[in-house]
């Protein structure tokens, strides 16, 4: 099977599984596509055992064919990435760029280790043999959360827009920190030695985000000088298209992080689109307010293929495991270990705030359910290489993946509305992130 009718087949299952869920499931459209996919990988599967089908082996080796992950890492995150940042508003998140800078660097290294640590000890009590820096590897893929989940979902949640901002905008920078630090621990896992220690680690994913920012923001102010010089809606699509791929292809040739390039080229063009400074009123007289629309339009309809078609492949990827019930066991024990990691590394920046219990202990709760895993961390753990400890690593992977995607998302509304009942609007709920802005450093 070529990739062309992988793209086909995909296309058709989102198109089939897409009308069910919104006619009859109405369920959160990730959340209905992944669970879609997952009942149709079941039954494939089931009736593959069950008739003698012989289906399942062609369709792992067609997966693996079609080199996914390496598709989704080069292309389509940089895609999902600049539409959900296209939507933010900017000014809301410089008022947090204190707690998004900490959460997106050290809370990714902090939720990386203790996951490392925790998974290291739980494989040695029960007498499997996995070397610590492979569960350095497993933490930084399930370290990132996934920004396309937590924007779909916090916009059918009810809370305080400057809460969405601060949760958002630090789901689309730890992609980017989560990537270096998964590319540094595949090299020390390989046995590369002279990166630990001395802050190598630190400068390297330093580097890493202040150069694919400065990147980004170059890329963006250029974009935006472009479209407004430009009355033709399709051209400026085409500047927008070439912004995002031109963008993340140079961030890697700079050897720089691509998906922090994107993100704030993206949050650039898209506050110079609605203050109206990439808008040009042209020779047609379209106002400067309105130029925003086909683009914004555009890029929101991208957004939701892409998104649907990622979650179906979640889903459809299942079947390319092959999986026995101790390693079902083990990564099991692994989803509360998973958020016991997310929610010291977003815990500690929260208790040096000098706030109160109360504030402290909803900020944590919140970042740590809304901290979902999901394509990001996929694509990471298929890339990593053929070893005795993959299948053991891509099973707690999709384990911990799964429970995020389907359990938080499905209650995160709940909880977020319990949270926040009976407080003042928007002031007061916005004080618990504001706060932690001002964190010493």
């Amino acid at each position: 099977m070529a990739s062309i009718d992988i793209v086909a087949v995909v296309l058709v299952l989102a198109a089939l599984l897409g009308a069910i869920n919104d006619r009859y499931v109405r369920l959160p459209a990730p959340i209905g596509m992944l669970l879609g996919s997952l009942v149709l990988a079941l039954l494939l599967a089931g009736a593959d055992v069950a008739l003698s089908l012989h289906l399942l082996g062609p369709i792992r080796d067609a997966l693996s064919a079609a080199d996914l992950p390496h598709v989704f890492l080069d292309w389509v995150l940089a895609l999902l990435l600049f539409a959900g940042s296209l939507h933010v508003d900017l000014p809301a998140l410089r008022r947090h760029v204190g707690i998004i800078t900490v959460l997106a660097t050290a809370g990714v290294v902090i939720s990386t280790t203790v996951f490392c640590v925790g998974l290291w000890l739980l494989l040695v009590a029960i007498g499997i043999r996995v070397p610590i820096a492979w569960c350095f590897v497993l933490g930084a893929i399930l370290a990132p959360t996934d920004a396309v989940v937590v924007e779909t979902l916090l916009g059918r949640s009810k809370m305080p827009a400057s809460t969405r901002a601060a949760i958002v905008g630090e789901s689309l920078f730890n992609d980017g920190a989560g990537v270096v630090l998964f590319l540094v621990a595949l090299r020390v896992a390989h046995g590369e030695t002279g990166l630990l220690g001395h802050g190598r680690i630190g400068l390297a994913m330093a580097e890493q985000l202040i150069g694919g920012a400065a990147l980004g923001c170059a890329c963006g102010a250029l974009a935006g000088w472009t479209m407004r010089r430009v009355a033709d809606d399709a051209v400026r699509m085409i500047v927008s298209l070439a912004l995002v791929v031109g963008c993340y292809r140079l961030a890697d040739a700079c050897e720089v992080s691509g998906p922090v390039a994107v993100v704030s080229a993206g949050l650039l063009l898209g506050y110079l689109l609605r203050s109206g400074f990439a808008a040009s009123a042209g020779p047609d007289g379209v106002p400067a307010a309105a130029a925003q629309g086909p683009i914004v339009a555009f890029w929101s309809l991208l957004d939701r293929v892409l998104n649907l078609g990622l979650f179906l492949l979640i889903g459809v990827e299942v079947l390319a495991l092959i999986v026995n019930s101790r390693e079902l066991a083990v990564a099991a024990a692994c989803v509360p270990l998973s958020l016991a990691a997310r929610a010291i590394s977003v815990g500690v920046p929260s208790a040096i705030s000098g706030r109160s219990l109360r504030v402290v202990t909803r900020q944590t709760t919140v970042l740590t359910w809304a901290g979902m895993r999901g394509g990001v961390s996929i694509a990471l753990a298929l890339t990593m290489p053929v070893t005795i400890f993959r299948g053991q690593l891509l099973v707690i992977c999709y384990t911990v993946v799964l429970f995020s995607i389907i359990v938080q998302g499905l209650t995160l509304p709940a909880l977020l509305s319990r949270l926040y009942r009976g407080d003042p609007a928007e002031p007061q709920a916005a004080s618990d992130f504001t706060s932690a802005a001002e964190l010493p450093g």
